[in-house]
This record gives structure tokens, C-alpha cells and sequence, in this order.
């Protein structure tokens, strides 16, 4: 393993010296606007930075990709992708925790989750890519772990997820290697978090906008027992144009420009997937969380998502309560847990959150082009405004603590 691991580290000095301007690394919070800065309404009260890193350990780093243009030279670009990474505790605390899986529809991959429906035990950090660097995500994150003492097994099953960049990236030139793996769980940090055209998300698109990357969180009570938290984050690459609702308008039916995929084959058939992340610092058990992780379905449904047949929507839940029961090897362990009535208000937060990420996504990505001058325009700002005002479901600018 420590050979394995010393390739890696090779590997990774020897490319960085070539990397210049394509890599840009870390969390820091990007200049775009939100969703509730718009004036845009959404149910629940969410945490202080309403992102998943209000869950109290969770931090989020990124690798982005942005390199060429012009005509697909298979190898050489243009790229636009990149490596988004979510540990559960932490760089400093890397432990296991509980945690599930669902599948609104498989067509897509997330490595590592037949051992966490088998154990309820999310062990690894979580990664997002696109879909043809998860195997070299995947052996990254098992030297990356071996480096920082994140497992003392000789074996590891990581959790890695992507989506398809094709239309703007060169998929098939395996731009992403060990290195921006590596990057991308060295930057990652708690606060703030970048939104859009970062990380995995670099490439990707949303109800045939731009998409990417979001985030989200609620606070909910739970009767008599504590405050807790849900967050999320999304990787948001799914959708045809007439889909799209927003606050439940159908503002997709009344927005045909720039629509590039039913342009060119109609509005049927879904492109792409979607990766959803739930993070909770409520004490919940590996299949209490498995249901938290099917709510993102219902979430993504709020948006106008359906699910087609060419969409790959995965979804893991985890629970950073409880995490000495989730990383004990021997003797009798107790874990606590809330009572299956009152998980009511951490299912409203999930889909909800789920629901904001995704505006997000599209309110913070900007236009890009792509391979052979493929294009993704922005959602505009000003005009998702007139719409949503029109139907009287405008409301004021509701910013986040940043």
C-alpha cells in the first residue's frame, strides 16, 4: 500500500509543476448572488451560511478545471471539469459515521455503496466528478487516506459520484488525475462554500442552463428534544428546458431560448444526473437515514426533475452524530437516535434544501462555452425576477449570513 501511495505522491509533484493557470483550488465563497438574494421564496429557516457546512464538521473543497478552446481535440480539450469533495469530520477528524444510500434512477455510479448499505457506515470522504475520472478519483482517495491516517485497514472503499460533462468537456481526454483529487481534499474547509461553475460541477448543466454546484441548509426543531441541522449539496447536471419549475412557477414552459439538447433532439428524453449530499448533525440510524436520503427525490420533483431514463440520481444521507458507535471495532456499543414520528421536520428539510441547492446551481453558474463552441447560458437573473414577480411569488432579498 505504501508503494501505492508513493506513485500517487510522485505523480502528483511531477504534474503540479505543469498545472499553471488550469487548477483552481479551495472554498472561498464566489461574488454570485443566491437564490434568496433575488427575492426568490423557499420554505424552512436555514442555518447561517444555508450550505451544508453549517452542519457543524462538514468541509467541502474543490479542483477546477478550465483549460482551451475551440474544435475537440480528444486529449488535449478543450476541458471543463473538475473534483468536489465532502468529508464528513473533517481533514483532521477523519472518522467514519452513519450513513445510507438511494437511487431515484441508476443510470450513473457511486462507488463504495454496497459496503454502506451492508455496514451503515459512510467511512470515506465523498467525491464528485465527472463521469469517466471516477476510477482515478476513486484510487486517489484511497492514497490520499493512506497518507493522512484516515484508515488502518489495507483496503478501502471510497465514495465517489459524478455526472456527465460532455457537452462542454473532453470527456474521453481523462483530464482529471490523482493530483486534483488530492487538491481538491487538501482545500477542503468548513464556512462559505463556491457555488456553480466549480468542482465537479465545472461542466455541467442544469434544465439546460448552466448548472453546477450548490448548496443549502435548514434548522429544524425536533419536539421536545434539540435545534439539529440539514444540509446539502448538489451536483446538478439533469433536466430538459420545459421542466424547470422555480417557487412552483413553471417558468421552464415560458423560456425556450438556449435550450441546446431539445434544439437539437426535441423535448424528450432526459440528459444527465444529479448527485445529491444530505448532511445531518441529528442522532439518527443507518436506516432512518436511508429514508432522509430518498427525500432528495422529492426535492429534485420541486424543481421539475422526473427521473428519465439517462439520469443518474444518487443520493447519500450521513449523520455526524453518534460517531463513536460508527468507529468502534470491539465491545458493546449504544448509539441514540430520534423515534421514527418525529423525523417529520428532517425530511421537510431535506427536500426543501435539496430543492434550493438546485436554484442556487443555476442562479450562481455563469455562461460557458465548451468543446467545438457548445454553449451554456446563465439563467438570467433579472428576467427569472420578472417572471416570479408576474405570478406574485416574489418576495425580499433574503441573504445569508456570509
Amino acid at each position: 500500500m505504501l508503494t501505492l501511495e508513493t506513485r500517487f505522491i510522485a505523480h502528483t509533484l511531477v504534474r503540479i509543476a505543469f498545472l499553471g493557470a488550469l487548477l483552481s483550488m479551495g472554498t472561498a465563497t464566489a461574488a454570485e448572488p443566491r437564490a434568496r438574494d433575488l427575492g426568490i421564496p423557499f420554505p424552512g429557516t436555514p442555518g447561517p451560511l444555508n450550505a451544508i457546512t453549517d452542519v457543524a464538521g462538514v468541509e467541502v473543497g474543490y479542483t477546477t478545471i478550465i483549460a482551451g478552446e475551440g474544435p475537440l481535440q480528444v486529449g488535449k480539450g478543450p476541458v471543463r471539469t473538475g473534483v468536489t469533495a465532502v468529508l464528513p469530520r473533517g481533514r483532521k477528524n477523519p472518522t467514519g459515521v452513519f450513513g445510507a444510500y438511494a437511487v431515484g434512477n441508476g443510470n450513473g455510479e457511486m462507488t463504495g455503496t454496497i459496503w454502506v448499505d451492508e455496514s451503515g457506515i459512510v467511512g470515506t470522504p465523498i467525491l464528485i466528478t465527472n463521469t469517466h475520472s471516477v476510477g482515478v478519483v476513486r484510487d486517489a482517495v484511497i492514497a490520499w487516506m493512506l497518507r493522512n491516517g484516515g484508515t488502518e485497514q489495507l483496503w478501502g472503499l471510497p465514495l465517489v459520484a459524478e455526472t456527465w460533462d460532455g457537452h462542454l468537456n473532453d470527456l474521453n481526454g481523462f483530464h482529471v488525475k490523482p493530483e486534483h483529487a488530492f487538491a481538491a481534499l487538501d482545500s477542503a474547509r468548513g464556512g462559505a462554500i463556491a457555488e456553480g461553475n466549480v468542482g465537479g460541477g465545472t461542466g455541467m448543466h442544469t434544465f439546460e442552463f448552466k448548472g453546477g454546484t450548490g448548496t443549502s441548509s435548514r434548522r429544524v426543531r425536533v419536539r421536545g428534544v434539540a435545534d439539529y441541522t440539514v444540509g446539502v449539496l448538489v451536483q446538478s447536471n439533469f433536466g430538459r428546458r420545459w421542466q424547470l419549475q422555480v417557487a412552483g412557477i413553471p417558468v421552464g414552459r415560458e423560456w425556450p431560448e438556449d435550450a441546446p439538447f431539445t434544439q437539437a433532439a426535441g423535448p424528450n428524453n432526459e440528459l444527465g444526473s444529479i448527485i445529491v449530499v444530505v448532511a445531518t448533525d441529528a442522532p439518527l440510524l443507518p436506516t432512518q437515514l436511508k429514508r432522509i436520503a430518498r427525500r432528495a427525490m422529492m426535492g429534485i420533483a420541486r424543481t421539475g426533475g422526473m427521473a428519465g431514463n439517462g439520469s443518474g440520481d444518487i443520493f447519500v444521507a450521513f449523520s455526524t452524530a453518534n460517531t463513536p458507535a460508527a468507529n468502534a471495532t470491539t465491545g458493546l456499543q449504544q448509539a441514540t437516535f430520534l423515534p421514527n414520528d418525529e423525523l417529520d421536520g428532517l425530511f421537510e428539510a431535506t427536500v426543501v434544501a435539496t430543492e434550493e441547492a438546485i436554484v442556487n446551481a443555476m442562479v450562481a453558474a455563469r455562461t460557458m462555452t465548451g468543446i467545438d463552441g457548445n454553449r451554456l447560458v446563465a439563467i438570467d437573473h433579472a428576467r427569472l425576477q420578472q417572471i416570479l414577480r408576474r405570478h406574485d411569488r416574489l418576495v425580499a432579498p433574503q441573504p445569508a449570513t456570509r
